[in-house]
């Protein structure tokens, strides 16, 4: 039978202690990582409809997730030197970093839940009167090509219908060159192809550009909050491995 001291199991317990944060600490600058991508993604997927959503709400809680994948990388890096050096001050530094990140993406996940929850509504709301009221406006190139993009990308014509654009401020204006909708409308587009509203001709999606574009902005805020309540999850057990190795620490100095 072999009798350890007390002291060399408190040893045992602190390498194990290390190891396992050291594990995490990989596993939490991964997850930082895809945090960081996540936000970049759902910022470059979505860059081309920014200029229709009435809030802002949503690439704020990107911008929130980069930020904090961001910090995550770095504090991963800071991880490692407090594992290694066995510095209490470090291990200090890096709970304290941890807390804070999550408190970021706890106020990320919160401002996407909100706005998950009233994202149909607004856009029911907006959506219809930027079709109609500014598109192809002068000022306005930057919505007219944003709307343009949705109406090609998602193979949809108008907000809720085609019928949309009848109230469309350029298709009643000369300008449209007798245009029912806009020629973005048109499966294969041509110069003035939208002066033929028929199925075979336009996009007749059904629900329109709303439905296309709920569910796409739905889509990328469940990834979002998915891959935050992930990383939220590590960081938890890492503020706690890291109490433990901190108190370890300190019982060892004395």
């Amino acid at each position: 039978m072999f009798h350890y001291s007390k002291a060399e199991q408190h040893d045992w317990l602190t390498i194990y202690l290390k190891y396992l944060l050291f594990v995490f600490n990989f596993f939490f600058w991964v997850g930082g990582v895809a945090v960081m991508a996540v936000g970049i993604w759902t910022l470059a997927e979505k860059s081309n409809y920014l200029n229709i959503l009435a809030s802002s709400t949503f690439a704020v809680s990107a911008y929130i997730l980069i930020f904090a994948g961001s910090l995550v990388v770095i504090t991963g890096f800071l991880g490692f030197s407090a594992v290694v050096r066995e510095q209490r001050s470090c291990l200090s530094t890096y709970f304290s970093l941890l807390l804070l990140i999550f408190l970021i993406e706890l106020v990320a996940g919160v401002l996407a839940y909100i706005y998950y929850q009233r994202l149909g509504e607004e856009l029911k709301q907006h959506l219809t009167q930027t079709l109609t009221a500014n598109y192809a406006l002068p000022g306005k190139a930057h919505i007219t090509h944003s709307i343009d993009r949705l109406q090609q990308d998602f193979q949809c014509c108008g907000s809720n219908s085609s019928t949309d654009w009848q109230q469309s401020a350029y298709i009643l204006s000369s300008e449209s060159g007798a245009r029912v909708v806009p020629d973005s409308c048109c499966k294969t587009v041509t110069f003035e192809c939208g002066r033929r509203d028929h199925p075979s001709n336009i996009y007749k999606a059904e629900g329109g550009c709303i439905t296309k574009l709920e569910q796409f902005l739905a889509d990328h805020l469940l990834i979002m909050g998915a891959v935050g309540i992930g990383v939220s999850c590590l960081q938890i057990c890492g503020m706690i491995l890291t109490c433990f190795l901190h108190r370890r620490l300190k019982m060892e100095s004395y």
